[in-house]
């Protein structure tokens, strides 16, 4: 009997610290659409995706010209003329994709540059979002962009537009991001959405916003 109600009280209590833990949710995909900052280092990024993926595409253009006027040729030349042209457009191909591994492979100049415009946004967002979740009393604050298994969300607990205050801007006045016209780099680029993958898209810094922030 004592071990039952021993066991009763325990529960009790569990339910009782749960009960008074706050929780928060805030989508880092809204958050970072006030950020002017985000979305110039998105542009700077897809600029610079953009010219390597056209010096990468002109090479592979050059060495599929090559393969094709060596096909055409190939009857009329000697083993060691082939050999020759064969070393060469081999010598093309892997110039082209060491290219390609070095602007858009894991630790490319792509992410480092990526690492270097946007980290910083991303760590002043996490500072608002530990100020806004501090003065609050909140015990885990929830990113909804990125928790799919967030089925149903109450408005009440949403603490994006604090988060946006506590940035220094005005919630609901985003920055417009038009995409830019071309192909879609092979590299793994942010085209400018404010993050399809919230606060890991990526860290904004870099540019300064036209009009400055309202601190």
């Amino acid at each position: 009997m004592k071990n039952l109600i021993f066991t009763t009280i325990l529960l009790l209590s569990v339910v009782s610290i749960s009960v008074a833990q706050k929780f928060a949710y805030l989508d880092t995909q809204y958050i970072l659409l006030h950020v002017p900052e985000y979305a110039d280092a998105q542009a700077e990024l897809n600029d610079y995706a953009s010219d390597w993926q056209e010096e990468i595409e002109e090479k592979y253009n050059s060495i599929a010209r090559l393969e094709e006027a060596f096909a055409a040729e190939k009857i009329l030349l000697t083993t060691e003329m082939k050999r020759k042209r064969q070393d060469d457009i081999d010598g093309m191909k892997a110039q082209a994709m060491q290219m390609q591994k070095q602007k858009f492979g894991v630790e490319g100049e792509l992410f480092n540059k990526r690492e270097e415009l946007i980290k910083p946004i991303q760590d002043d967002i996490y500072e608002a979002i530990k100020d806004v979740a501090s003065s609050r009393g909140y015990m885990v604050v929830f990113d909804k962009a990125k928790q799919n298994n967030m089925l149903y969300t109450n408005p009440k607990y949403d603490v994006s537009d604090q988060v946006i205050k506590k940035l220094g801007f005005k919630p609901g006045e985003t920055i417009e991001q038009p995409e830019k016209e071309g192909k879609q780099p092979k590299g793994n680029v942010d085209k400018g959405s404010s993050s399809s993958k919230g606060l890991d898209a990526g860290r904004p810094g870099g540019t300064v916003p036209k009009g400055g922030r309202d601190k």
